[in-house]
């Protein structure tokens, strides 16, 4: 074979090149083209019917927001269709029709270039100074002036025809409201002011319903989410509004509520180190220093002076190993002997005889001090069968009314389950507001772990 007779192959290796090349180039063209297409396809429907979208959408976000409550939070077995519909009118009508015609049609003629602005990039909008002047405006009428004097008036009496249709007491819905004014619209603006700054400066307007409804959606979910079966306060989260309510709830969470280190760590020794002496400036440094330098760790402690008394009360864990050489030294120690140390051992409530805790209560009480307080609220809680599991109290002045409060705040727990002992312990305990002329009576009821048992159970 002579050279000369493959002088042809490179040209032939290129030209394969190039096709192979071209046909790649075509695929991926074709591939964006597609996506172009799913894209335009996306929005066509909301950008050519956006009253149409933003109401569908504002519908299904309700409904499934309360489908969520009622699932996760309630542990309903079976969803209140009746009830569902309902709160899907309240998403189609006002959430979809009202905010929709005051977010485009409204806003729209107030600020003719607000489609332009939220169109601009990030860097022209920084330099729109009459742009963003119209931004803070649309913000500052919808936060401060829509939704103080519209929204929440409108949600309040929805929520209470929806939840008490047999009696709904329009006119208390609205003083509860009233009352609640204040916490509402601080913890509104604290979630939606930040989204609708976004919702405004960067969605296009058909967007505005569906952002706001997303993110209703997100905060329902979270709340939902953190408060699995607590059954008590369903009320306040449904709906999916951001109030003082829910505001706080979400603050608290479950996985805070409830826990106990004797219980959660059962590798370790656990004693109750308990004392009082003449107050001394020093004494927790002291007393902290002595159990660390012996492999002990403070958990739950309480250090209060009362008068010329200085009192400790502390759970301190540590190693087996280490628990004798710990006491010995809390009890030898010469510079602590003013204090009266005493230690006691803890065991874990799981290995003694008690019946392991499924329902847990938490109550804080806030009024104007009296004599005999908590023996009221404490017989009224052991009456119903609730095992204390923590109580604190404590005296606060009140310098708007000139007067001492007291505040009592306890963990209470039951093993008992069913719901009538539930409904009856929190009438029992909100009855204490009238008896007792307090000003907050607050009941927050956790039962996760309950629900978590019987689902394992079933399975």
């Amino acid at each position: 074979w002579r050279s000369e007779e493959f002088e042809f192959l490179p040209s032939l290796i290129g030209t394969a090149h190039v096709k192979y090349s071209d046909q790649r180039n075509l695929t991926t063209s074709l591939a964006r083209s597609n996506w172009d297409t799913i894209m335009l396809a996306s929005t066509a429907i909301p950008t050519k019917h956006p009253l149409a979208f933003g109401v569908g959408i504002s519908t299904f976000k309700t409904m499934f927001s309360d489908a969520v409550v009622q699932k996760v939070v309630e542990q309903k077995e079976e969803l209140d269709w009746k009830r569902n519909l309902a709160f899907g009118a309240f998403g189609c009508f006002y959430l979809g029709g009202v905010q929709y015609a005051l977010y485009v049609p409204v806003f729209g003629r107030l600020f003719p270039n607000a489609a332009s602005f939220a169109a601009k990039s990030l860097r022209d909008k920084l330099r729109d100074v009459k742009g963003i002047a119209a931004l803070n405006a649309q913000v500052f009428l919808d936060q401060c002036v829509h939704h103080p004097l519209m929204y929440f008036p409108v949600f309040y009496m929805t929520r209470e025809l929806v939840m008490h249709s047999d009696s709904p007491d329009m006119k208390g819905a609205l003083l509860s409201y009233k009352e609640n004014m204040k916490e509402d619209l601080l913890a509104l603006w604290k979630i939606w002011v930040p989204a609708t700054f976004f919702n405004f400066a960067f969605m296009p307007m058909w967007g505005r319903i569906p952002w706001v409804a997303g993110t209703s959606l997100l905060w329902t979910m979270v709340l939902s989410a953190m408060r699995g079966g607590d059954v008590a306060h369903a009320e306040e989260i449904v709906g999916g509004a951001v109030t003082g309510a829910t505001l706080e709830i979400m603050k608290e969470g479950f996985s805070e509520a409830f826990t106990c280190p004797v219980e959660l760590d059962p590798e370790m020794a656990h004693i109750c180190v308990s004392a009082s002496g003449p107050d001394k400036t020093g004494w927790v440094a002291m007393v902290a220093r002595a159990v660390a330098q012996e492999g002990g760790n403070v958990t739950h402690s309480r250090m209060v002076r009362l008068g010329h008394e200085f009192i400790i009360l502390m759970h301190v864990s540590v190693a087996p190993e280490n628990l004798k050489t710990l006491v010995r030294s809390l009890n030898n120690d010469q510079d602590l002997l003013p204090l009266n140390i005493r230690t006691s051992s803890l065991t874990r409530r799981q290995t003694g005889t008690y019946e392991k805790p499924l329902i847990g209560f938490r109550i804080k009480c806030v009024g104007k001090d009296r004599q005999g307080m908590l023996a009221e609220i404490s017989e009224r809680i052991a009456r119903l069968g609730l095992s204390v599991d923590n109580i604190t109290t404590e005296l606060r002045l009140d310098r708007k009314r000139d007067r001492r409060e007291f505040v009592v705040n306890c963990d209470a727990t039951t093993p008992k389950t069913d719901q009538k002992m539930i409904d009856g312990a929190i009438h029992d305990i909100s009855a204490l507001k009238e008896d007792l002329g307090l000003d907050i009576l607050d009941i927050r009821v956790h039962s996760e772990n309950f629900i978590a048992r019987r689902r394992r159970t079933e399975q």
